[in-house]
């Protein structure tokens, strides 16, 4: 019996949020969460009875990082990193993530503030690798491509992890999760590691850029921009990765059309074991988009480690991004699978 459901690398950081969906240049009050891309990924399993680890650092003595550590454990999710000294007021820090939700035809506006950031720093050296997927065990080792091109540390601690985890039978989930400030000026460097860490992993996640870009694939020819042409075009390169990949057992993506900033038609694609599954795009309601996309590998990878059917793991990765878009956090916190369900099956009457 494995320990752990699932485990991750992250870098961990401060998402702070006007109130009332203002603007930041207007805003006086905002909301503050602890946040990962990777910690979104977990949170549905976490929120539902399952032990998650992440593997990270921290700044010693430094009130976000006590911060983060309260938020991580009210969120049932287990942490193990490194305490690193700040190192005077031009030192180490926690990265800030500062977004508004937008509203209307305002769209939401992100910025990053990472100068500093003691995530960067992290090595594959800093944990016991074969005792917590040797002895202790984790069902899934999932990996983001924002940590794992967030500095060259990131890059190479990223890889060891993923082959340490597959030495001991741990599945390896892979999203993609491009991003072009990341990498710039290290594309031939990153693209090796991105087609290693896709090459020994089981399930790669990643829209049409994220493909191209992240691992060099030519993307099919354009079509309209409505997303029944976006679905045509995603299995045309599916087919593609699944011959340079094709240890991997499912590849999947997120739909997206933005009406408003409080509402889009979305989807979601699989292939998974041989077959494709589609969950054809419907209007939802959205308070924050930041961590929809999260919640739906959460979702998925939780329907997984059940052992549900490949249908039923997208049909709970669809619903657990629209719960996450309906919160202010950045990512899903079901009370219960029922919740997740109801989303799912359009029933929103009240609950007594």
């Amino acid at each position: 019996m494995k320990k752990y459901a699932i485990a991750t690398v992250t870098s961990m950081g401060l998402r702070i949020t006007p109130q009332d969906r203002m603007a930041v240049q207007n805003s006086n009050l905002f909301y503050m969460q602890a946040t990962s891309a990777e910690t979104n990924v977990l949170n549905v399993s976490s929120s539902l009875g399952k032990e998650c680890l992440i593997l990270t650092k921290f700044v010693e003595g430094s009130p976000m990082a006590d911060f983060i550590k309260r938020q991580l454990r009210a969120r049932n999710i287990r942490f193990e990193g490194k305490e690193v000294p700040q190192g005077g007021p031009w030192g180490y820090r926690h990265q800030f993530n500062i977004a508004d939700s937008g509203f209307g035809l305002r769209a939401p506006r992100v910025w990053n503030d990472r100068a500093g950031e003691i995530g960067r720093t992290l090595s594959a050296d800093d944990f016991d690798l074969d005792r917590i997927f040797g002895e202790e065990g984790a069902s899934i080792l999932h990996l983001s491509g924002l940590i794992a091109a967030m500095s060259e540390e990131t890059t190479k601690c990223c890889l060891e992890v993923a082959k340490a985890a597959k030495k001991y039978g741990t599945l390896v989930s892979f999203d993609l999760n491009y991003r072009a400030t990341f990498w710039k000026g290290r594309e031939e460097e990153l693209s090796r590691v991105f087609h290693e860490i896709a090459s020994i992993a089981d399930i790669l996640i990643g829209n049409e850029e994220d493909f191209q870009l992240c691992l060099g694939f030519k993307g099919p020819e354009a079509g309209g921009t409505e997303l029944k042409s976006k679905i045509d075009r995603f299995k045309i390169m599916i087919d593609e990765v699944r011959k340079e990949y094709p240890q991997a057992r499912a590849y999947a993506t997120t739909l997206r059309q933005v009406v408003s900033a409080n509402e889009h038609l979305w989807g979601a694609l699989l292939w998974a074991d041989g077959e494709w599954y589609v969950e054809e795009p419907r209007p939802i309601q959205v308070m924050d988009r930041i961590g929809g996309g999260d919640g739906f590998s959460g979702g998925l990878l939780y329907g997984l480690l059940n052992g549900w059917s490949a249908d039923k793991w997208l049909q709970f990765g669809w619903a657990s991004g629209v719960l996450a878009a309906s919160s202010l956090n950045d990512y899903a916190e079901p009370a219960d699978e029922k919740q997740v369900w109801d989303i799912y099956k359009g029933n929103a009457r009240v609950q007594r």
